[in-house]
C-alpha cells in the first residue's frame, strides 16, 4: 500500500510540470536520474565518456557552491549510441533515452561553431529543452575560449533548469549608463576591465582605444570589453562563466541597467532572484556536509523492443474503431518500426491474450506475419492490466523476456477499466516504456500516470477518422535511440468526407532531404475509391496494394523517389465516404541531416482559464529552419477543431524570433477533458532558409583577460559567414503533437478573461527632434484587436520601470491600434523631459483591451538626444583607466 501512495504521490509531480521530456527528480539536495546523451553521429571515442565524468563531478562542486550549498549532481546516465562497440561496462537503459536527454553530446551545426548552448524557448523561470555541448568542447579543445567545462556546465544547467538568461548581449555590448558612462553590459557592475580595439595581422597585433560611434553615442562595432583576470567581485556565473566565481548576480549587485536578456525576459531581476523562487529553491534546505560525489551508470541501448497491446473489447465494434486501429497498426508494422526491432502482439478484452511472441523484423516477410496476427472481433469487457502483464509474457527465441529494460508496450484502448492503477507499480519495476493511445471520448484517463511515469508518449485519437489521429499516433512512434536517418519522418497526413465521384486531389512534395523508402497510404470506411498517383515526371504509379478487408491501400516507392512534386488523385465510389491520405519517407543521405518538426504543448494538464502555448520547432539537423508556414490543429475529445497559424516572429507566445521555433496561444476551451495536437510545416520557394547564426543562451565566448596591464587574448573564433541563410527547397512535414487534458472548463458561456499580451519588440530612433517608435500589435493572448495604448517616457530606465503609472503620458489620440500581428508605427516629438539635460529618453508601452483590461508593460526601448560636450571617461578598473575622446 505504501508503494501505491507513493506512486500516486509521483504522478500528481509530474501533473505539476510543465509539458517536458526531462525525467530529472531532486531528491534531498542532489539532482537524480539527469540523462546525458551521445549523438549518433558522434564518432567513437570513449574519452569523450570520462570527460564528461570529469566535467560533470567538477560542475557538481561549482553548483554546490554557486547555490550556497543546496544542489549537486547526485546521480547521471550517459547514454551512449548503438553504432559503438559493446563494453561489459554498458548497461541496456531503462527508461532513459535520447528524445528524455538533457545535456546532448553532437556535432556543431557548422564547423569551428563550439559553443555551448541551451535551447531554451521558453518564458523567465520555466525549464528549457537540453544543453548542446560539441565534442571538441567535451574534450577540452575549446577551454580558453569558453573556461573550464565545469563552470560552463553550471551556466548552461541556471538557463536548463531555472530559467535564468544571459547577462551579456554581443548585439549590444556597451550601453549607456545613468552616471552618463559608458558601461560594458555586464552583471555585476563590479567586474572590472578594459575597452579596446585590438585586431591581429598574422603574428602582428595592435591595440587601440575605441572611439564613439557618431549615431548611437556608444562604442564602435569593434570595441570589446576585456575583464581583469583577477577580480574582487564575485558575480556573475550568468555574464562570463569562466571568470573566478562563485556566485549568481543577487539583488544587492544585479545590474538592473544593463540591456541583457535577464532584464529583458525576468522583469529586471536578478539571476538569483528568479532561482530562489524555483520548485528547486522552495523545496530544499542548505545542506550541512558536503555533497557526495557524483554516481555514474553507462548505458547503450540495443535492438528495440515493441509490444502491441491492442483493445478488441465490444466498444470497439462502434465508431468503426477496431478496423481504424487495424489501419493504424498495418501502417505501424509496414512502414514505422525499424528494421531489427523485435515485435510481439497481445490482444485483451475481459481476458488477454499473446497473439505472437517477439518475432525480429529482418525483412517484409516477418512484417507481414505480425499483420496476421490483428484482431478481427470486438467483444467483452476492458482489463487493461491483463494486456500489460501478457505483454510481460511475451519472450522471443533467446527467451529474452518482454520486460526487459527499455522495452516498450504500445497501448491502445476505447475504455475505461476502474482497475487500471493495480498494476502501475508492476510497470515502474519492471523498467517497461507505456506509450498510451486513447482511441475516442472514454478511454481510461489512469494509463496517463503510467505513460507519464515510464517516460512513454501519450496520444488522442477522436471517432472523427478523417482527421486521421489514430494513424498519426502510430506513425510519431518511432524508435528514441534510432539514428536520424533511421526514422520515418511524416509528410502528408490529411482526410475528407466526400460523396460519391468527389475527389481528393492534393500535391505532397518530396525533397532532397528525403526520398528513401517513401511510403503512400490511402484508407477509407465503405468502398475502395479510384486512387491515382503520378510521379514529378507525369509517370502513373500503378502498383498500390489493396487490402480489401482493412479498407486500406499502399504503395512503397523503390530505391530513392524523384525529387519533386507528387499527385495524387483518390474518387470517392460511395456516399458519406471518408478517405485519408498519409505520406512518410526517410532521409536519402545518411549524412545529410533531413528537415524535420517536433511540435508539443507548454502542458500536459491545464486548468481553465489559464492560457496554452502551442510548439513546434523546424530544424534541418540542429539549425532552426526560418520562414516556414506552420499551422497547429487541435482537436478536443468530441472533434471540436481549432486552427492556429504558429509564428515565429518574437511576440506574444513566441519567446525569440528566427529561433525555428513557432509559437502560438491556445485559449479556445470548449470541453473538459482530452485534446490532441497536431501540426503542419511547409517551405516554399525562396522563402524558407536554413540559419546558421549563433544560437542565443549560450555561454560567452571570452577573447582574451588583462594580466598586469596587458591583454592576453585569445584565438578569435571563426567568423560567421555575412549570409548566414541558406536557401531550401520546397518541403512539406506533418507530426503529432501528442495529446494534453484540459479541466474546469465551464459548460456556460464565459466573459473575456484574457488581457493583451506583452510588447516584446519596441523599437525606437530618433530623426531630428522626433522618435520613431514601431512594435507589433498584440492581441488578448495573440486574437483580435486591442482599443488603446498608453505611452508613457521618462529620462530615467529605472524610474520607468518601477513608476510607470507616474511617467510622462505621451498624446495617443491619433493612434488606432492595428489587427494582432500588424505592424505598428508612431512618431512624437518629446516634451518636458523630467531631467535637465537628460541625454536619453526611455520609452514604453502598455496596452488596453475592449474590456479595460491592460497588458504587462512592454520592453524599455531608448534613443540617445545629444552626447555631453565633455569627454566620456570610463573608469572600468581600480588600476586602470581609460581616456575616450567624444569623436563625431
Amino acid at each position: 500500500m505504501g508503494l501505491l501512495r507513493g506512486s500516486v504521490f509521483l504522478f500528481v509531480l509530474y501533473l505539476l510540470h510543465e509539458s517536458n521530456s526531462s525525467l530529472i527528480k531532486l531528491n534531498n539536495n542532489g539532482y537524480e536520474d539527469v540523462i546525458i546523451a551521445i549523438d549518433p553521429g558522434v564518432p567513437e571515442n570513449e574519452t569523450i565518456i570520462e570527460k564528461l565524468k570529469d566535467m560533470v563531478t567538477t560542475a557538481s562542486t561549482y553548483l554546490f557552491e554557486a547555490t550556497k550549498r543546496r544542489f549537486f549532481f547526485k546521480n547521471v546516465s550517459i547514454l551512449i549510441p548503438e553504432t559503438w562497440k559493446e563494453n561489459s561496462q554498458y548497461k541496456r537503459p531503462k527508461h532513459e533515452s535520447y528524445t528524455h536527454a538533457d545535456v546532448i553530446v553532437a556535432p556543431p551545426i557548422a564547423p569551428g561553431r563550439d559553443e555551448p548552448y541551451t535551447k531554451q524557448f521558453t518564458e523567465c523561470g520555466e525549464k528549457a529543452e537540453y544543453i548542446h555541448f560539441t565534442p571538441d568542447f567535451v574534450l577540452g579543445n575549446k577551454q580558453n575560449e569558453y573556461g573550464p567545462a565545469g563552470r560552463a556546465f553550471v551556466h548552461e544547467w541556471a538557463h536548463l533548469r531555472w530559467g535564468v538568461f544571459d547577462e551579456y548581449n554581443e548585439d549590444q555590448p556597451f550601453y549607456s549608463a545613468s552616471s552618463n558612462k559608458i558601461e560594458a553590459t555586464r552583471c555585476s557592475a563590479g567586474i572590472t576591465g578594459i575597452n579596446k580595439v585590438y585586431t591581429c595581422r598574422g603574428e602582428s597585433c595592435l591595440t587601440r582605444n575605441c572611439r564613439l560611434n557618431a549615431t548611437t553615442k556608444l562604442y564602435e562595432k569593434d570595441c570589446q570589453f576585456f575583464p581583469d583576470k583577477v577580480q574582487t567581485e564575485k558575480a556573475s556565473i550568468m555574464y562570463m562563466q569562466s571568470i573566478e566565481t562563485v556566485e549568481f548576480c543577487n539583488e544587492e549587485n544585479h545590474n538592473r541597467e544593463a540591456p541583457n536578456l535577464q532584464n529583458t525576459k525576468c522583469n529586471f531581476r536578478s539571476t538569483w532572484e528568479v532561482i530562489s523562487i524555483s520548485e528547486d529553491f522552495q523545496s530544499t534546505t542548505p545542506m550541512e556536509g558536503p555533497p557526495p560525489t557524483p554516481a555514474f551508470s553507462l548505458l547503450r541501448p540495443s535492438q528495440r523492443i515493441v509490444c502491441l497491446v491492442l483493445d478488441k473489447s465490444a466498444s470497439m465494434a462502434s465508431s468503426d474503431r477496431l478496423n481504424r486501429m487495424n489501419q493504424a497498426a498495418k501502417y505501424f508494422l509496414l512502414q514505422i518500426v525499424e528494421n531489427g526491432s523485435w515485435v510481439g502482439m497481445v490482444h485483451f478484452d475481459s481476458t488477454a491474450t499473446v497473439k505472437s511472441q517477439l518475432i525480429q523484423i529482418k525483412s517484409s516477410s516477418e512484417r507481414n506475419q505480425l499483420l496476421q496476427s490483428l484482431p478481427t472481433v470486438a467483444a467483452g469487457g476492458t482489463q487493461i492490466c491483463l494486456g500489460i502483464r501478457a505483454a510481460f509474457q511475451v519472450k522471443a527465441m533467446l527467451q529474452t523476456d518482454c520486460v526487459l529494460y527499455g522495452s516498450e508496450i504500445v497501448l491502445l484502448t476505447d475504455g475505461e477499466d476502474s482497475t487500471a492503477s493495480s498494476c502501475v507499480n508492476e510497470v515502474i519495476e519492471n523498467g517497461t516504456i507505456i506509450h498510451f493511445i486513447a482511441l475516442g471520448p472514454s478511454a481510461d484517463t489512469s494509463v496517463i500516470q503510467m505513460s507519464n511515469l515510464t517516460g512513454g508518449k501519450h496520444y488522442y485519437a477522436s471517432d472523427i477518422a478523417q482527421n486521421n489521429g489514430l494513424i498519426d499516433a502510430f506513425g510519431a512512434l518511432t524508435s528514441e535511440n534510432a539514428d536520424l536517418s533511421q526514422k520515418s519522418l511524416q509528410l502528408e497526413s490529411k482526410g475528407l468526407t466526400l460523396n460519391s465521384k468527389s475527389w481528393m486531389n492534393d500535391t505532397v512534395i518530396i525533397d532532397s532531404t528525403v526520398g528513401k523508402d517513401t511510403f503512400f497510404l490511402i484508407t477509407w470506411n465503405k468502398q475502395s475509391p479510384d486512387i491515382f498517383l503520378w510521379d514529378p515526371s507525369g509517370t502513373l504509379m500503378n502498383t498500390f496494394t489493396v487490402d480489401s478487408n482493412s479498407k486500406m491501400a499502399y504503395l512503397s516507392v523503390p530505391g530513392t523517389a524523384k525529387l519533386g512534386i507528387w499527385t495524387y488523385s483518390a474518387q470517392a465510389t460511395a456516399d458519406s465516404e471518408t478517405l485519408t491520405i498519409t505520406v512518410t519517407s526517410r532521409a536519402a543521405n545518411s549524412s545529410v541531416p533531413p528537415i524535420t518538426v517536433n511540435a508539443k504543448m507548454n502542458k500536459d494538464n491545464n486548468i481553465f482559464p489559464s492560457p496554452m502555448i502551442v510548439y513546434a520547432e523546424v530544424l534541418q539537423g540542429y539549425a532552426p529552419v526560418l520562414g516556414a508556414n506552420v499551422t497547429a490543429v487541435i482537436e478536443s475529445k468530441h472533434g471540436n477543431t481549432t486552427v492556429l497559424q504558429l509564428l515565429d516572429n518574437g511576440t506574444g507566445a513566441d519567446a525569440f524570433k528566427d529561433d525555428g521555433v513557432y509559437s502560438r496561444y491556445f485559449t479556445d476551451y470548449t470541453e473538459n477533458g482530452r485534446y490532441s495536437l497536431k501540426v503542419w510545416a511547409h517551405g516554399g520557394t525562396n522563402s524558407t532558409t536554413r540559419s546558421l547564426r549563433r544560437p542565443l543562451n549560450r555561454a560567452m565566448y571570452i577573447p582574451g583577460w588583462v594580466v598586469d596591464g596587458e591583454i592576453q587574448r585569445n584565438p578569435p573564433r571563426p567568423e560567421i559567414d555575412g549570409n548566414t541563410q541558406t536557401i531550401l527547397e520546397n518541403f512539406s512535414r506533418t507530426i503529432s503533437g501528442g495529446a494534453f487534458v484540459v479541466s474546469q472548463v465551464p459548460n456556460t458561456y464565459f466573459p473575456d478573461r484574457y488581457p493583451p499580451s506583452q510588447i516584446t519588440d519596441l523599437d525606437a530612433t530618433l530623426d531630428g527632434d522626433e522618435i520613431t517608435l514601431t512594435w507589433t500589435a498584440p492581441g488578448d493572448f495573440d486574437v483580435g484587436t486591442v482599443k488603446e495604448y498608453i505611452i508613457r517616457t521618462s529620462g530615467s530606465l529605472l524610474d520607468l520601470q518601477d513608476n510607470f503609472d507616474n511617467a510622462l503620458q505621451v498624446n495617443t489620440s491619433g493612434l488606432q491600434p492595428n489587427e494582432v500581428n500588424s505592424k505598428e508605427t508612431f512618431t512624437f516629438k518629446p516634451e518636458n523631459t523630467e531631467e535637465e539635460n537628460a541625454t536619453h529618453v526611455f520609452i514604453a508601452i502598455q496596452s488596453v483591451d475592449k474590456n479595460n483590461l491592460t497588458s504587462k508593460i512592454s520592453n524599455i526601448a531608448q534613443v540617445v538626444l545629444f552626447a555631453s560636450d565633455t569627454s566620456f571617461f570610463l573608469s572600468v578598473s581600480p588600476s586602470l583607466s581609460v581616456t575616450l575622446s567624444n569623436n563625431k
